[in-house]
């Protein structure tokens, strides 16, 4: 690599793929600087710049794999910590109001609250000696190169008040979520912005933690997930989590919002499809009130179509893709970015933006096809539905039908969900033989189950 990369590489935004992007770069640049407009060091609650922080999260099994890799020990180091971990499949799951088959899956779930593991990860980029934090500060824009094909560094200004400072770097990444501002600061430059593509689902989360009064009301379980569905609207992910705490977030989509008020939130869990969850809370003890948070659509950034981008500049984590929450895959797909960025950074030159950004497209395709192509089995959802779109979404709910006899779909669906094998592996010959078979016979059959099975049939 060349002089100039082994200088410094800046990273704006101090959250899970801006952290991990910051991993990463350490093997490669001499100074690695994270720049985030919250105060990062030290913090153990949801921060303002992460307001999704306060609410269930999954750690998908690749995303979990990869920071086994990436820090080793991050697994034990987070049960040593008391966080609870449980096989992936074997959790409750409940699609279309039936609890999917427990299977073992090898799977690992590691069940904390976001800014546990969030702290886990910036605990171990902060020990790295090349690596420090500016902390409390705006980003304002980019430096660049007169003609402006290179960018050479960012302009931040202390959020305390003061002048506005200029940091240099040979590389700026750009990690700063779903507000980013690259697509305007690339129209400012003269270059063209992303196209851009939205699912509006209209996703409200309600959240409050409680203790439980007895362990034995989840019944060994790591946690109870009635998931939203077509047929069945209303979902919830209750989850225990670290130091003896559990966690329910409440979900309602295409404005049918959770209330925030104590009253509200638990006539919303009677409302539940499955008895299960309300079980549970009905006698634990609330350890705080109802926070409620508002996604309105998921957004994806074609940075890959563009013909032409400045150098020494990449983006990744939300800032290119933010998906559906409910589908936890969020900071597993930071993770994966975090490994296609180390892909470009061994080939010895300061990686290439456009073939980055064309292998992070690439590797977008599946999870988006999964969470944005399943909000598109909502009627109501608006968005175009090629005839892909509607064959998939009506075999899963054939397959999710299956699974609720046989453990081994669950295995296979789970392992796709966590995103470590392609979901061209649920369309193999013999698993649609098996889907066929074990779907025979279900009750309530949703709509896409009806058209899927006639178009399986034809």
């Amino acid at each position: 690599m060349d002089d100039s990369t082994e200088d410094r590489a800046i990273v704006l935004g101090g959250s899970m793929a801006g952290l991990l992007a910051a991993r990463v770069l350490s093997d490669w640049y001499s100074r690695v600087l994270v720049v985030d407009r919250d105060k990062l060091l030290g913090v153990t609650e949801a921060r303002r710049g992460v307001p999704q922080g306060h609410h269930v999260h999954g750690l998908l099994a690749r995303g979990q794999q990869i920071l086994d890799e990436l820090f080793p020990g991050f697994t034990e180091e987070a049960v040593a910590a008391g966080v609870p971990t449980g096989d992936l499949g074997e959790l409750r799951w409940f699609f279309d109001g039936r609890r999917l088959q427990p299977a073992s899956t090898g799977l690992v779930c590691v069940s904390a609250a976001r800014p546990v593991l969030e702290k886990q990860v910036r605990d171990r980029v902060a020990a790295l000696p090349n690596v420090a934090f500016a902390e409390q500060r705006d980003i304002v824009g980019l430096t660049t190169t007169p003609r402006g094909d290179r960018v050479t560094g960012v302009r931040v200004q202390p959020r305390s008040g003061g002048d506005e400072e200029v940091l240099e770097g040979a590389l700026v990444v750009d990690a700063s979520g779903r507000g980013s501002r690259t697509p305007v600061w690339l129209e400012e430059m003269g270059y063209r912005r992303p196209e851009e593509e939205r699912v509006k689902i209209d996703l409200t989360y309600t959240t409050r933690h409680y203790r439980l009064r007895s362990e034995e009301a989840l019944n060994g379980d790591l946690s109870i997930n009635p998931v939203s569905t077509p047929s069945h609207r209303r979902g919830a992910f209750f989850s225990r989590i670290e130091n003896g705490r559990c966690v329910l977030s409440l979900t309602g989509v295409l404005g049918d919002s959770p209330p925030a008020d104590p009253e509200g939130f638990l006539d919303f869990v009677r409302s539940l499809e499955v008895p299960d969850v309300y079980e549970v809370i009905r006698d634990a003890e609330p350890l705080n009130d109802p926070v409620s948070f508002r996604y309105p659509a998921s957004v994806r950034r074609h940075y890959e179509r563009l013909e032409q981008f400045p150098d020494r500049l990449l983006v990744v984590g939300d800032a290119v893709c933010s998906f559906n929450p409910v589908y936890g895959q969020g900071m597993t797909v930071a993770a994966i970015e975090a490994t296609i960025l180390r892909k470009h950074l061994r080939q010895g030159r300061p990686p290439q933006p456009m073939r980055f950004l064309s292998d992070v497209s690439d590797a977008l395709d599946a999870p988006w096809d999964i969470s944005a192509g399943g909000d598109l089995d909502f009627p109501e959802v608006a968005g175009k539905r090629p005839l892909k779109v509607r064959m998939a979404n009506a075999y899963m709910s054939l397959l999710r039908s299956a699974a609720t006899r046989d453990g081994q779909l669950t295995r296979a669906f789970m392992r796709v969900a966590g995103l470590i094998d392609p979901p061209e592996t649920l369309m193999r010959p013999a698993m649609i033989l098996r889907v066929l078979r074990n779907a025979r016979g279900r009750r309530e059959p949703s709509a896409s189950a009806q058209r899927g099975k006639r178009a399986v049939d034809a």
